[in-house]
């Protein structure tokens, strides 16, 4: 059985409270309050736990479109001819969504957690790192990447370079410049 159609009032709140979370995580981060979001969005408490019973789902409501994304990204990536580009290309891409909102670096590595495989945020972390995963592949066989790095620790070094660049005063300079050692320490040759 199909779930049935919101309504459009049920839609307009749903629409405003993702509108609402992603500038409320933009200001304080993703650990912003849910209740503050709610009363910024002009709803109730309780209509914003209808649309999103925990803080994954609200999370993954709004950073499913860079989920998906980064998804996209990843496989349109493994065309590439050259796998270390393709890598670095995609790290770029992720650190560029990384900051933004602020604190999404942190929640990835915490969704890559065993305590989240179940979650719908978890499901996400997984992919991740299932597509960073085949990109990494795909340069160690070319013999340009370490074999002894996974994707697991890659993301979780690059998800530290996010965090650090949230603080630096030219985020962007920033993780450039430490991806670039990054790749200095990864690289074969």
């Amino acid at each position: 059985m199909q779930p049935r159609p919101m309504r459009a009032d049920a839609r307009r709140n749903y629409e405003r409270l993702i509108s609402t979370a992603r500038a409320a995580f933009m200001e304080h981060g993703t650990s912003a309050s849910l209740d503050d979001i709610a009363r910024r969005a002009g709803v109730g408490s309780g209509t914003l736990y209808r649309h999103f019973p925990t803080r994954d789902d609200l999370l993954h409501a709004v950073l499913s479109e860079r989920i998906d994304g980064l998804l996209a990204h990843a496989a349109q990536l493994m065309g590439e001819p050259d796998p270390e580009v393709a890598l670095a290309g995609w790290l770029r891409g992720y650190l560029d969504g990384a900051m933004s909102p602020r604190g999404t670096s942190t929640v990835i590595i915490e969704a890559m957690s065993a305590r989240w495989a179940a979650t719908r945020l978890g499901t996400a972390a997984g992919a991740i790192r299932d597509a960073v995963g085949g990109l990494l592949e795909r340069a160690q066989r070319a013999g340009a990447i370490r074999t002894d790095a996974d994707a697991a620790d890659l993301l979780r070094l690059t998800n530290a370079i996010g965090v650090a660049a949230e603080r630096a005063p030219d985020p962007a300079g920033y993780a450039d410049r430490m991806l670039a050692l990054l790749f200095d320490g990864l690289r074969t040759r």
